[in-house]
């Protein structure tokens, strides 16, 4: 038995939102601070494939 398995034992299956419905963000100061902290990366691809976060040159 994995442990999901047990979990779903404990608690029951989880609870699934309709697919279909967009998700809604809540534009809190903790979802502001994270995108204002994101928008400092990018995104570089290297010669194997793996995705690395690169700070932008000049950012704080």
């Amino acid at each position: 038995m994995h442990a999901t398995d047990r979990l779903r034992a404990v608690f029951g299956p989880a609870d699934r939102a309709d697919p279909r419905v967009p998700v809604t963000h809540r534009h809190d100061d903790f979802e502001e601070a994270s995108e204002e902290e994101l928008a400092t990366f990018e995104v570089e691809t290297d010669s194997e494939g793996h995705h690395y976060g690169v700070r932008k040159t000049g950012a704080g």
